[in-house]
């Protein structure tokens, strides 16, 4: 049977709102606006009975100065009013009633504070118990999800803060990196600058200290394009972890699509943490940078139906979330629920949140956390003509933008990775598996005195994974290649470590992957072996240099350009500590490799034909007989039939510039545990190569001479890159 609560609203916090302009039959804009003389208010609650607006003094966390305003004009599920004398800095939040009937999915509480899903600031943090919980709980939180609680939670809530949208952007203009030019730098707004010692001590771990001077010199001095941030849309942590003693780390776990996460700035006010955010992207703005955040429109905070009430659950479940016939949550995220992006008002919110941080915030571009999750249709299968996916490529804001997919999800039928419709581009698993598997699982292989997997995947995505993004004319830059990310091992632990070491996560080593496609070169862990040392530090600079060899769009997990560490910790979510801070005390191979990372961006810069916007097919570009792209075996002989045998280990793949005005460059993989000779080939046009890098270089060398096509020498396991005589 249905239920609901009759909680009285005492005559001291009785308002009502000032009547509508004679002809006003539409609801306003979604959240708070500022007008003249106060403020339009308007949220979605399409299965409520009533619904008030809570104004709260500054300062006031109990909720002592609670007074409530009740929303009195509705259209379409929108309940509205204009309310004077609202204006900057106002706290505010909502309370719902209605029908208590949680197996046909309506869970209204009216002792529950309900966040406003628009609130461009919400200040302050849950204090988690109880209170929170729209169902009974015990001092555990866990209780009966079907029980309606009367515990209030006003004194346990955030506040939505009313903020305006001034600002001094001076000449600010987007960068407009092309696709082909971008190198995207994946990083953490803490992690990068909270032991950066360049940056003063109150900015590090802010946004203010992402664009300190001395930080904007390393992103510059290595030569990205973009710095990706994971979530900095307010988000809180898990209880599970909070009765660990731990927090949520990565931010995936969002309580506000429009408001910049408020830790993460140095300013202690709601207005001036907006405005730190906005200025940080102003200063990288300024040196060419551009700002993509990594976005979680998948699910919320609140997580199944055991979870808590913190808004949109409150406001109307049915509508923002997916439910089966029961009422309970439909999971297709691993997080508890997932956002029911069918619906109109839930897709029209993930749209105005982007078209916010893209016209009011100025960023550049998205990356959409598990993006299969945002295209699920009626029938649950991932639909690329999804009305969400099909609003991001027409709209006239957000066509513009980088956008980019996490092609997949934890539902049915969820890798999808090249199947996402253009413009968006995707992170490459294919690629990150396929250069590991090459240069760290076969090589373990062949150490036990059994074959790899040949050469023929490694072409396929140093060429652009044509194989998975030929359709639809997307071209190479549809792939995002990495061979780390934040989700996994760092690029250095990759080399150190076979398994995981994730006991600190509190969770018995269970979370995380297990399918690493690591080496640890024979010991696991640190080591004082200068053998092992030294390959493990080659193994990383092949995995980079292939990564910035390759067609495509490079990203760069942050940190691995210094061969960071975790510690084995392949799912640091949870740790806000020097297991994932990055520590600047860098030792001497160290700088070795960043300079080794610096030199390959600067000849991916260098050299157009490293940066192709379309496919390179094999086919004759030049009366001579030239080929766009060709491939060579140690012979220098056409590869043929040599793609095929899994004894393959050494590949030489010629990229043609001279036919556009370029020079064309040839890169020699040797993935043999010994010194091979190799033939460089002679084809038309070339004349001598000259070696730009060599992976068995622990530091950049300057080769100022050319050698003619004939026989060479390569180090075992290595990959080099040379540039073809001059085009005529």
């Amino acid at each position: 049977m249905s239920t609901r609560s009759h909680a009285a609203t005492p005559a001291s916090q009785a308002f009502t709102t000032a009547p509508l302009p004679l002809g006003r039959d539409l609801p306003p804009d979604p959240g708070v606006t500022l007008v003249r003389g106060g403020a339009d208010v308007c949220v979605y609650a399409g299965h409520a009975e009533a619904v008030w607006l809570c104004l709260f003094e500054e300062g006031d966390d109990s909720g002592a100065t609670e007074r409530r305003i009740p929303l009195e004009e509705r259209a379409f599920g929108w309940w509205f009013g204009f309310v004077p004398g609202m204006g900057d800095g106002q706290r505010y939040a909502y309370r719902v009633d209605g029908p208590w009937d949680p197996a046909n999915g309506l869970r209204h509480n009216v002792d529950k504070l309900l966040l406003d899903p628009y609130a461009k600031a919400i200040e302050g943090s849950i204090a988690w118990g109880p209170e929170v919980y729209g169902h009974e709980v015990d001092d555990e939180w866990a209780g009966d999800p079907d029980v309606r609680s009367t515990l209030d939670s006003a004194a346990a809530m955030p506040r939505c803060v009313v903020v305006h949208d001034d600002f001094d952007w001076e000449d600010d203009a987007p960068p407009l990196v092309s696709r082909s030019d971008s190198v995207i730098y994946e990083t953490h707004v803490v992690n990068l600058t909270k032991a950066r010692p360049g940056v003063p001590e109150h900015l590090r771990g802010t946004y203010a200290g992402l664009a300190h001077p001395d930080t904007i010199a390393h992103l510059t001095g290595l030569g990205v394009s973009a710095v990706e941030l994971l979530p900095v849309h307010s988000f809180t942590s898990e209880p599970h972890l909070l009765q660990r003693g731990l927090t949520n780390h990565w931010g995936y776990n969002t309580v506000g699509f429009f408001a910049p996460h408020a830790r993460y700035a140095a300013a202690r006010d709601p207005q001036g943490a907006l405005d730190e955010f906005k200025g940080m992207v102003k200063l990288l703005h300024r040196e060419g940078i551009e700002v993509i955040l990594d976005v979680v429109y998948n699910h919320t905070a609140e997580q199944s139906r055991e979870g808590a009430t913190l808004s949109f659950r409150g406001l109307d479940n049915r509508a923002y979330y997916r439910l089966d016939e029961r009422g309970q949550d439909i999971d297709v995220t691993g997080c508890g629920n997932t956002l029911d992006l069918r619906h109109p008002i839930v897709c029209r919110m993930a749209l105005d949140s982007l078209r916010y941080w893209v016209t009011e915030c100025h960023v550049d571009g998205f990356r959409f956390d598990l993006a299969v999750a945002l295209g699920r249709g009626r029938g649950d299968e991932y639909d690329p003509d999804h009305p969400f996916l099909v609003a991001a490529r027409t709209d006239p804001v957000l066509s513009r933008v980088k956008l980019i997919a996490e092609p997949w999800d934890v539902g049915m039928h969820g890798w999808r990775t090249g199947q996402f419709p253009p413009p968006f581009s995707e992170w490459n698993d294919r690629y990150r598996d396929g250069l590991r598997t090459f240069w760290l699982a076969d090589s373990r292989a062949q150490l036990h005195g059994e074959l790899g997997h040949g050469v023929q995947e490694l072409g396929t995505r140093l060429a652009g994974s044509r194989d998975l993004f030929g359709t639809h004319d997307r071209g190479p830059t549809a792939s995002i290649n990495y061979v780390a990310a934040h989700d996994g091992f760092t690029l250095a632990d990759t080399t150190a470590y076979d398994v995981k070491h994730n006991l600190a996560n509190g969770e018995d080593n269970r979370d995380g992957s297990d399918g690493n496609r690591s080496f640890n070169h024979g010991i696991e862990g640190p080591t004082d072996d200068p053998v092992i040392l030294a390959a493990r530090r080659r193994s990383i600079r092949n995995l980079m240099g292939s990564m910035l060899l390759s067609a495509g769009i490079p990203m760069i997990n942050a940190g691995d350009e210094f061969g960071r560490s975790q510690g084995g910790n392949n799912n640091p979510y949870c740790q806000d500590n020097p297991i994932s801070w990055f520590h600047w005390d860098l030792e001497p191979w160290q700088e070795d490799l960043l300079a080794t990372t610096t030199h390959l961006l600067r000849l991916r810069r260098e050299h157009p034909a490293l940066r192709q916007r379309t496919w390179a097919l094999g086919r004759q570009v030049n009366e001579d007989g030239s080929m766009d792209m060709a491939w060579f075996d140690a012979s220098g002989s056409p590869m043929d039939g040599a793609w095929h045998d899994p004894a393959t280990r050494i590949l030489q793949m010629l990229v043609n510039g001279a036919y556009v005005g370029q020079r064309s460059v040839l890169v020699v993989v040797n993935g043999s545990l010994d010194d091979v000779e190799v033939t460089l080939p002679t084809v038309p046009g070339v004349t001598a190569y000259r070696l730009l890098w060599d992976s068995a270089w622990e530091r950049p060398q300057d080769v100022d001479s050319d050698v003619e096509p004939g026989a060479v020498s390569v180090d075992a396991m290595s990959i080099r890159a040379y540039a073809a005589s001059d085009p005529t």
